[in-house]
């Protein structure tokens, strides 16, 4: 039986729909997750044909469960996870039990911030940026601190803005800084310089050493208390100057990284016409992103991104070039979710393609301090980029939290 195992998923979004799209491929499909809730919901992963409950941060464990699969006839085709932290660990489980097409190397250093910015450090799409050592005195390290505030004070092990955080003095330099190293006091931390300017992600597919520019999105950015993004805009036609200026740029980036093939996503803005890298992860961007492809441009990324660790030719051809505007929802205060309203208007809507709902009643809302903190999302596409905005914007103000207001600590 030709099975794909998939290392953890989230209910929603590209790492669910990828195990959707293993279905649609027609394989058995093999879930390996650390998460009780998910076998207390099986019957909402009818796509998920083996759910298996197991400690997915133990490797050794992983080759036994993958053994064990083997031995009960299971022919596996690919091992491979949309999630943060299990993307190159299911690399290498498929460079182990499979015929792996996945640069593997290239993953490990794009899942670590600190070595990601030692393999680009001296080109030009680089930032400028320090590395504390934990073994370093925190009070020496800040006197060598030459580098101009505001500054951006990331863990290099960091995903969905959970631990990066602004510093606009040394106040907040030291506060930032106590703040990680509470957490995490044996971790490197990376210090980068800010740079101002329209942020753009970049999906990209990398097939035999040739660069794929899937989609360009722009992003809109609040902070709350974290980075958090609560817009994209995917641009349906690109400007050529502005598709060529990005190719030549993330030809420099998947050199550097030495990609022959795989998927990445890099986040990018513009300071004085000079492209600078704000990060890179070696997947499709989460959440509603391979759904706003497919509207967009009528590509199931990832789908097309297992059919390329497959070994097989992606299917890369855009069939349409539509704007799509994604508004994410969030709450200004934490509290209890009594219910939800206005969904379904906000759904009729002409334009609307999708409105996602995450919490279910009762669940416990809070200002956002990672993107999984989000409360769901409204879609919407046009052929005109103001146009898919405007309807987006327009049908969630018919959507409503009502919260119970709770105790503002975390």
């Amino acid at each position: 039986m030709n099975t794909i195992v998939f290392i953890e998923t989230n209910k929603s979004g590209s790492s669910r729909e990828a195990i959707k799209a293993a279905e649609k491929l027609n394989f058995f499909t093999v879930l390996l997750t650390d998460q009780k809730r998910f076998l207390e919901e099986r019957s909402e992963f009818p796509d998920v044909h083996q759910m298996i409950f197991t400690d997915i941060n133990d490797y050794d464990n992983l080759i036994t469960v993958i053994h064990n699969l083997k031995k009960t006839g299971k022919n596996i085709k690919g091992i491979f996870s949309f999630i943060d932290y299990f993307v190159y660990v299911a690399a290498c489980l498929s460079e182990k039990f499979c015929k792996s097409m996945v640069s593997t190397d290239a993953i490990y250093h794009m899942e670590n911030k600190i070595l990601t910015r030692n393999v680009l450090k001296n080109l030009p799409i680089s930032l400028n940026y320090l590395i504390y050592k934990p073994t370093e005195s925190l009070s020496s390290f800040l006197k060598t601190v030459e580098m101009k505030f505001p500054l951006v004070v990331k863990s290099p092990e960091s995903a969905g803005s959970k631990d990066v955080l602004l510093a606009k003095d040394r106040d907040q330099l030291i506060s930032s800084m106590q703040t990680l190293l509470k957490k995490r006091p044996n971790e490197e931390i990376l210090l980068e310089e800010y740079v101002d300017g329209p942020q753009y992600l970049v999906e990209v597919l990398v097939h035999n050493k040739k660069v794929h520019i899937i989609a360009v999105i722009e992003q809109e950015i609040t902070f709350f208390e974290r980075f958090i993004v609560t817009g994209y805009s995917l641009l349906g036609q690109l400007d050529t100057k502005l598709h060529y200026s990005l190719l030549n740029a993330i030809h420099s980036v998947v050199h550097a990284f030495d990609i022959k093939n795989g998927a990445c996503h890099l986040e990018l803005r513009r300071v004085n016409g000079i492209w600078k890298l704000i990060e890179i992860n070696p997947r499709i961007s989460g959440g509603a992103m391979n759904r706003m492809i497919e509207v967009g441009h009528g590509i199931n990324l990832v789908q097309e991104t297992i059919q390329l660790m497959l070994g097989n030719k992606p299917s890369l051809n855009k069939k349409h070039y539509k704007y799509v505007y994604t508004h994410y929802l969030t709450v200004p205060y934490r509290g209890k979710l009594i219910r939800v309203t206005g969904k379904k208007r906000s759904s009729k809507y002409p334009g609307v393609e999708e409105v996602y709902i995450k919490p279910k009643k009762g669940s416990i809302l809070k200002p956002p301090k990672s993107m999984g903190d989000r409360c769901g999302y409204v879609l919407a596409a046009s052929f005109s980029k103001q146009e898919a905005k405007r309807i987006a914007l327009e049908a969630a103000k018919e959507i409503s939290f009502d919260i119970e207001p709770m105790n503002t600590t975390a």
